[in-house]
């Protein structure tokens, strides 16, 4: 399908969440015969390079954003937000630069707008078509329609069917013209094999940024070592060393299978309700205890959602009571993923690069 196109595929790196569901993005770019490239730093980039060790890839400096301790984020991410509109300026001048270097042939970015270019075809990734801000939505809604309307096409990673995963994050009236609904993106999605491997009782999966991070995982630990059995928790800090404390084990990451099977056999589950965790819950059919960050609004929005349609479990981190979710684990369900809703926005994007090959000078 895309014979040898050079693509680069270049995730936010806010947690791990948007890396991650990169993954069956350049898993289907291999499939039908392209080339992806991986752009990202840090945390993401590790990932994506052990997942992909073959691939060709660039480090792509992001922005460390940070969060407020207490359960309001509006200061702090008003304080941010110049500095964000800055880093797309910084990596839309760092993208024309990457694109020569590398003789790209498309992008993909998962929420980095600044990664396009007027002279390629350029995707958007993203769930957050009608975003939730803690301060002037109407302002921040309108300077993200205008990012969205300067790539070629927006695939956004939900079901078509409202209300989906992301609810009026992505299922309202006024769509964006170069809107794609491409079915949820998890790198657990296909036949897995959860037999392997060791058993726990509660795996809980953390990222995100500091330091609301941290303050999970230390609440998450200490009603931990009060409760019966063996536990894992996923750090989300990739490198770290793994640490034993009497039944609890502390990894920074594991790959894709160890981590399904650890979660797939899992009596009890426990994330935030980032968009990506929502989405590998969906791919896996498991409900889990989900605990939004606090003052994160789409986090808090999407627990609301969640919680009205019955299939997770939903704590305000200041009231997490692991136990009590335990005594009622939330159930399974039949996953719901179809990889197939895929293929119509591939070979879209098959075609716009055909049609840009077709009409550049052969002596160029």
């Amino acid at each position: 399908m895309f014979n040898g196109a050079r693509i680069l595929v270049a995730p936010l790196d806010w947690g791990l969440g948007h890396a991650s569901r990169c993954v069956p993005i350049i898993r289907a770019l291999l499939e039908h015969g392209a080339m992806p490239v991986i752009g990202a730093d840090k945390g993401p980039l590790a990932l994506l390079r052990e997942e992909f060790p073959q691939l060709d890839h660039v480090r792509i400096p992001g922005m460390e954003v940070r969060y407020a301790k207490g359960r309001s984020q509006a200061w702090a991410m008003a304080k941010q937000f110049p500095a964000m509109l800055r880093q797309v300026r910084k990596e839309h001048v760092l993208f024309e630069k990457i694109r020569h270097e590398f003789r790209l042939d498309v992008v993909i970015s998962d929420q980095r707008f600044g990664m396009r270019s007027a002279g390629l075809p350029s995707v958007l990734v993203t769930h957050q078509l009608f975003p939730f801000a803690p301060f002037a939505q109407g302002f921040a809604r309108r300077i993200n329609r205008r990012h969205i309307d300067r790539f070629d096409l927006c695939w956004v990673p939900d079901h078509e069917e409202a209300p989906g995963l992301s609810g009026a994050l992505s299922h309202e009236v006024n769509m964006p013209a170069n809107a794609r609904f491409i079915g949820p993106l998890s790198r657990f999605a296909g036949e897995r094999s959860a037999a392997d491997g060791p058993k726990y009782r509660v795996v809980a999966v953390i990222s995100g940024p500091e330091p609301q991070r941290s303050l999970l995982e230390s609440a998450v630990r200490f009603q931990l070592k009060k409760i019966e059995g063996s536990h894992l928790i996923i750090s989300g800090k990739l490198g770290s060393d793994e640490v034993r404390e009497g039944d609890i084990r502390t990894m920074g990451h594991l790959n894709a299978d160890k981590l399904y099977s650890a979660m797939k056999n899992a009596v009890l589950i426990i994330g935030r309700t980032g968009f990506s965790t929502l989405m590998d819950l969906d791919a896996i059919g498991r409900g889990a205890l989900l605990v939004p960050t606090p003052g994160q609004a789409e986090q808090e929005y999407l627990g609301r959602l969640h919680h009205a349609a019955g299939v997770h479990r939903i704590q305000e981190q200041h009231r997490l009571d692991i136990s009590a979710e335990l005594a009622d684990p939330p159930p399974s369900f039949p996953p719901k993923q179809n990889s197939s809703a895929f293929l119509p926005a591939l070979y879209e994007l098959a075609r716009l690069i055909a049609l840009r090959r077709n009409t550049i000078p052969t002596s160029a």
